[in-house]
């Protein structure tokens, strides 16, 4: 016997879900040319299917309570298959538990929707606590490759300290993004590693590695930046020498700590990276994305790296799990220039900005690179206000 309940509030929850789906997605305002945020996050936990989180069968759930809660969607990875816009996303459930599964879109801007179930991602001998932030990269030799940070206990900690965790890097392959191959972790020399990538092409006949050695799970510690090393085979990957390309550096946007995000585009004056910078502030760590190029000839030769961010949170995206976060490990390079970028905001949500090639070269090969000291940047603000004056009294003579 039914109460009333189950199907009036199956009935709202599905009118809900799918008007949220189909919500249009709008550029926000006039942007800085560099690139274009839009209105509404991409993907959130409320994107995902209903029957993930509700059991449908009215004899076991009358009342329709959501029994599996899914807290947040964020850190995708992203690529471009079969003409669709294909995230990798990190959903993470309110059991704190991490996993991986897909949504796409037509137009990569709106209406990204899950594919039926989430990823599965087999074990090694040693079992993930838990998986996420994954890249994906497709690589020359055939393969599509997840890089992705996999976290087990330390097992060193004393039983006081349940929070002590060793990160590695995990990597799984795929030809069609739906049966995956889990190959061994990563061996680096650093004691733990997260934010890895691999490179897209061969260098030298073998896989180029950018890693972010760390001493600590939280901590880089005497790591010292953005790193990269070169290994024989994907099969038992193992980097033998790290050398750091992009360091920390005080004050600056990426003093703590650094980390490569998804794996670079190649473009006709370099490979445009993109990477995240941390800081310590009073109200915590502050999470921004910064870009850089390196050398076509020598992928761990920065040759452009601009001062500052390039993407900061604001406004509701300073709020969530995590505040103050900005993170991107997905980003598409269309076939006519447009790249898209999905970023995540405070550990909680998905959004998109979209940019071009071309814009995205000149930013980095034109923004004006930090000198490290306040008069440095009072010297390049006076540099660009004489500049303009100078262009401001050429137009006046004209007239």
């Amino acid at each position: 016997m039914t109460n009333g309940i189950f199907y009036t509030r199956l009935a709202a929850l599905e009118k809900e879900h799918e008007e949220l789906l189909q919500q249009p997605n709008r550029i926000a305002g006039i942007g800085n040319g560099v690139f274009e945020r839009y209105q509404n996050p991409v993907l959130t936990a409320s994107h995902t299917p209903l029957n993930w989180r509700y059991d449908m069968d009215e004899e076991t759930n009358p009342f329709l309570m959501e029994r599996f809660g899914i807290n947040a969607v964020f850190n995708a990875g992203a690529m471009k298959w079969n003409g669709k816009y294909i995230m990798v996303a990190r959903v993470e459930g309110s059991d704190r538990k991490s996993f991986f599964a897909i949504a796409e879109s037509d137009n990569g801007i709106d209406n990204f929707r899950f594919r039926d179930y989430p990823l599965y991602i087999p074990e090694t001998t040693a079992p993930d606590t838990n998986i996420y932030d994954m890249r994906l990269v497709q690589h020359e030799d055939g393969w599509i490759y997840g890089i992705f940070c996999t976290e087990r206990r330390d097992p060193s900690a004393p039983l006081s300290d349940q929070s002590a965790a060793i990160a590695q890097c995990g990597i799984v392959r795929t030809k069609d993004l739906v049966q995956w191959e889990r190959l061994p972790d990563l061996k680096t020399n650093s004691p733990q590693q997260r934010n890895v990538v691999i490179h897209p092409e061969f260098i030298q006949g073998k896989y180029g590695f950018y890693t972010r050695p760390q001493d600590s799970f939280i901590e880089a510690g005497n790591g010292g930046g953005i790193g990269f090393g070169l290994s024989n085979t994907m099969e038992r990957a193992e980097v033998l020498h790290e050398v750091i390309i992009d360091p920390k550096k005080y004050h600056t946007v990426y003093e703590m700590k650094n980390g490569i995000g998804p794996a670079p585009i190649k473009t006709h004056k370099g490979w445009l990276h993109m990477a995240h910078g941390v800081r310590n502030t009073a109200a915590g760590l502050r999470y921004v994305l910064y870009l850089f190029m390196t050398a076509l000839d020598d992928v761990a030769n920065v040759i452009y790296k601009p001062a500052g961010y390039f993407l900061a949170p604001e406004g509701a995206e300073c709020i969530g799990d995590v505040s103050n976060v900005v993170f991107c490990n997905g980003w598409i390079a269309d076939d006519d220039g447009t790249v898209f970028i999905y970023y995540a905001s405070s550990d909680s949500r998905m959004h998109v900005a979209t940019s071009s090639i071309e814009r995205l070269v000149d930013y980095v090969m034109n923004t004006p690179q930090d000198g490290f000291r306040s008069a440095a940047s009072v010297a390049t603000i006076t540099k660009l206000i004489d500049k303009n004056m100078d262009e401001s009294l050429i137009k006046v003579d004209k007239k």
